[in-house]
C-alpha cells in the first residue's frame, strides 16, 4: 500500500493543494534519475548553478523549461543513421529528463554548454515586499499624540 488518495485534501482546503502535489509527485516517483549526473552548486548567497554531464550531446539536442516552479532538462539524441559495428559501447547516449523543483521567486537567468558540461544559472529574487524589514523602537518621549481627551 504505497498510494495515497490526497482528493479530500484538495476538497477541504485551501491554500494546501501546492504542498498536496508536491507530496503526491514524491510518492510517484519510483527512483531518482542518475543520468546525466549533475551538481547543485552554491554560488553566491541568491544565486545557483547546476552543473550536467552531457558529453555527446549537442546544444540544439538540449531543451530547457520552466512552467509552475518547475525547472525540466530533457536531451533527445538525433538517430544514427549510419550502420555501426560495436566492439565496446560504454558511452551512454540514450535520452534523458531530469526535474527539479524549484522554490518561490528562483528563476533561470541562463545556460551554457561547454566542453560537454551544461551549466544552468539561477538566482533567487525575493521581491522588496517580502523582505524583512528593521522596525524602530521609539521611546515614550518620541510617540506622537493623534488625539488628547481634554
Amino acid at each position: 500500500m504505497r498510494t495515497f488518495d490526497f482528493s479530500p485534501l484538495y476538497r477541504s482546503s485551501i491554500g494546501f493543494d501546492r504542498l498536496a502535489q508536491v507530496v503526491d509527485a514524491a510518492l510517484r516517483t519510483d527512483s531518482t534519475p542518475s543520468y546525466p549526473p549533475y551538481n547543485i552548486e552554491l554560488v553566491a548567497e541568491d544565486k545557483y548553478r547546476i552543473t550536467m554531464a552531457v558529453a555527446g550531446f549537442r546544444a540544439e539536442e538540449l531543451d530547457i523549461e520552466t512552467a509552475n516552479d518547475t525547472l525540466r532538462v530533457s536531451g533527445r539524441k538525433a538517430e544514427d543513421t549510419g550502420p555501426k559495428t560495436w566492439l565496446h559501447r560504454g558511452i551512454a547516449a540514450r535520452d534523458f529528463e531530469h526535474r527539479f523543483q524549484l522554490t518561490d521567486h528562483v528563476r533561470v537567468v541562463g545556460a551554457a554548454l561547454d566542453n560537454g558540461l551544461l551549466n544552468i544559472e539561477l538566482v533567487r529574487e525575493v521581491p522588496e515586499a517580502l523582505k524583512p524589514r528593521k522596525i524602530s523602537i521609539g521611546t515614550g518621549s518620541n510617540v506622537q499624540v493623534l488625539e488628547h481627551a481634554a
